[in-house]
């Protein structure tokens, strides 16, 4: 569905999804769309600084402070995220692809190599909690659960900016039912096996469920696809803002002061925040999750439905087949406003109990201490925001 409207949007000059917005609703839900999209992306970036500092940490044994690993993390993620132009990343994005595919596929090979889940207890009996219908679900762990998963497949919104850079724009649809199709698959045969085998003793992120020894190997072996997952989400970002800065001007072309100091201060400023979200929010699903349903729900679910929409106005009193379309692409603004709302209630809840459990404390191997005050005050400002 989104790719047609895609290429339609496309080829009138818009340049990302806030400008696909603007065609439909206006200077006001372009600005929100906009919010919306370099939030998502950010965050994905922190998602991304957050897992490589948990690489640093799994190779050092916790060698030093997590919040050094992380800032270690987000300078590398923003010198590979100034590389200017997509083209000019299809080396790393390449290798960063075959390097995390196969980490993980050692993973999930070796999860079912073992007795029992490596997080779990290794003596005595113990409950693997895998369920085909879990007997009991809150509404904050179900929510959070289904906008983890949700996210897997939610980066449509970033599609525009690599079909404006094709030369051949109508070659995006091949490109794009291949991956997709291949990613969907993917992830489904491999988060289906590791939950087989390790239930609720998967560890987070997955790469550390299958032991030690295997987290570090899976850890060297995905590391390049570690900083190009990140970079790639911060450069989506940055580009747009950087587009919005200079797009009137002829510095957004040329390779003038101005147009490398403005793309620069994108990528580390951009990066900087990313890095702050991460540690103010420094479990992994949590961050994925809140990304997920405040920030993908509207751009991945309601505006995609909206601008079909825009596109087949005449489809409302059409024939009956064509009506049942229309109302379903109604129905996906309704869904995503319940994913939004409903699953940032959801994770804002098991955030604040992780924190009053103290279990995020205890996930970054880091105690409250008087000198600690970067992380003690992130910490803070979270705890205060979430209630």
């Amino acid at each position: 569905m989104l790719s047609e409207t895609l290429l339609t949007f496309c080829s009138s000059g818009c340049h990302s999804i806030a400008d696909m917005a603007e065609e439909v609703g206006g200077r006001v839900l372009k600005e929100i769309v906009g919010a919306l999209f370099i939030i998502a992306y950010v965050l994905c970036a922190g998602a991304g600084i957050l897992g490589l500092s948990v690489a640093f940490n799994t190779f050092s044994g916790h060698g030093a402070c997590t919040v050094w690993f992380g800032l270690v993390s987000a300078i590398l993620v923003a010198c590979a995220a100034s590389v200017r132009k997509f083209q000019k990343l299809s080396f790393l994005t390449a290798a960063g692809f075959v390097s995390i595919f196969v980490a993980v596929l050692m993973v999930v090979i070796a999860v079912t190599m073992r007795d029992r889940p490596a997080a779990a207890p290794q003596t005595g009996p113990f409950e693997l909690g895998y369920y085909a219908i879990p007997p009991i679900v809150t509404f904050a762990g179900g929510m959070t659960a289904t906008c983890t998963i949700f996210i897997s497949t939610a980066g449509t919104s970033a599609f525009l900016p690599v079909i404006s850079e094709m030369r051949e724009p109508k070659d995006y649809r091949k490109a794009v039912y291949l991956a997709m199709g291949f990613v969907t698959s993917s992830y489904l045969c491999f988060a289906l096996v590791v939950y087989r085998w390790c239930g609720e003793w998967v560890a987070s992120p997955s790469l550390g469920s299958a032991g030690h020894d295997m987290q570090v190997a899976a850890y060297a072996v995905g590391f390049i696809g570690l900083i190009v997952s990140a970079c790639l989400y911060l450069h989506v970002a940055a580009k747009y803002v950087f587009v919005r800065i200079l797009r009137n001007s002829r510095h957004l072309q040329a390779n003038t002061m101005v147009h490398w100091g403005t793309w620069l201060g994108c990528t580390f400023g951009l990066c900087s925040v990313a890095f702050i979200l991460a540690e103010a929010i420094p479990i992994f699903n949590y961050l994925i999750a809140i990304t997920g349903s405040f920030c993908f729900a509207p751009l991945a679910i309601m505006l995609p439905g909206y601008l079909w929409m825009h596109d087949h106005k005449d489809w409302r009193q059409g024939s009956v087949g064509k009506m049942v379309a229309y109302w379903l692409h109604a129905a996906m603004i309704i869904l995503g406003a319940f994913i939004c709302v409903g699953g940032t209630y959801g994770v804002a809840m098991e955030i604040k109990a992780a924190y009053a459990s103290g279990s995020i404390g205890e996930y970054m191997h880091i105690p409250f201490v008087k000198g600690n005050y970067l992380l003690t005050g992130l910490r803070r400002w979270c705890f205060l925001v979430l209630g």
